[in-house]
């Protein structure tokens, strides 16, 4: 497995938003996280590239791993982890900067690489985020003159410049319309050759359309996992019935 986690627990001070999560995620699969608001999706996602040390007084038990490495072991570099673990968020996020400077910013950081090289990465990040053609003619232009759809592919761009091995993505379409939505799913497609992809998506058709494997979470508990396909079609959980034929609470 690229990643798994086993018994983990995660809390936010005293209040348990994980309980005892155990799943596995296949290297260069796209694994689907869904479930209702609250049931700790994101709280897990997090925990895959430590995004929740960055809040006080949380703390974890259990064991999560990535290529069989304790993520959370005392020497692991959290830097170094989150240049293996890149996310991209629910809200397009570019840097009031160029285009250019927002897909360079990560390779930049403890990184001095020749300007020729600098340039090629960028240019590598910009096609695998099918985004070049629409921005070659003006990488000095601010991110921010970009639509929905673009500034959430300069994201992913971004995310990827610094060739990460594992692609984080949380709700990565629900701020975009149906055609920047259809075309991100596509994206997804074309980048699962080179990357293990999560996804966290309140969208039931998204996962089914994207995904190989599916977690149902529910009150900070992984209640089923299964192939997407199986999950969808023949639950073996009652509650998981219940969400995805729309019958829940």
């Amino acid at each position: 497995m690229k990643i798994e986690s086993r018994g983990l627990d995660f809390f936010y001070g005293t209040a348990q938003a994980l309980h005892g999560v155990t799943l596995g995620v296949k290297t260069r699969e796209i694994f689907a996280l869904i479930g209702p608001s609250g049931c700790g999706k994101s709280t897990f996602l997090r925990c895959i590239n430590r995004m929740n040390d960055t809040l006080d007084g949380t703390s974890v038990r259990g064991m999560l791993t990535l290529d069989d490495a304790d993520i959370y072991a005392p020497n692991v570099d959290v830097v170094k982890l989150r240049r293996r673990v890149g996310m991209v968020f629910q809200k397009p996020n570019p840097f009031p900067k160029s285009i250019f400077d927002n897909v360079a910013y990560g390779l930049r950081l403890g990184m001095k690489l020749p300007r020729t090289e600098l340039e090629g990465r960028v240019e590598r990040a910009l096609r695998g985020a099918a985004l070049w053609d629409e921005a070659k003619d003006r990488l000095s232009a601010s991110a921010m003159m970009l639509s929905g759809g673009q500034q959430q592919r300069l994201c992913i761009a971004r995310a990827i410049a610094v060739e990460p091995e594992v692609l984080l993505m949380d709700e990565p379409t629900s701020a975009l319309d149906p055609i920047a939505t259809a075309r991100l799913e596509e994206l997804m497609q074309s980048l699962r050759a080179a990357y293990t992809i999560v996804i966290v998506t309140h969208n039931l058709q998204q996962a089914a359309r994207v995904s190989d494997t599916t977690a149902f979470f529910l009150h900070g508990r992984v209640v089923e996992v299964a192939p997407t396909d199986t999950l969808f079609t023949r639950p073996r959980v009652k509650e998981t019935e219940e969400y995805i034929t729309g019958r829940f609470g």
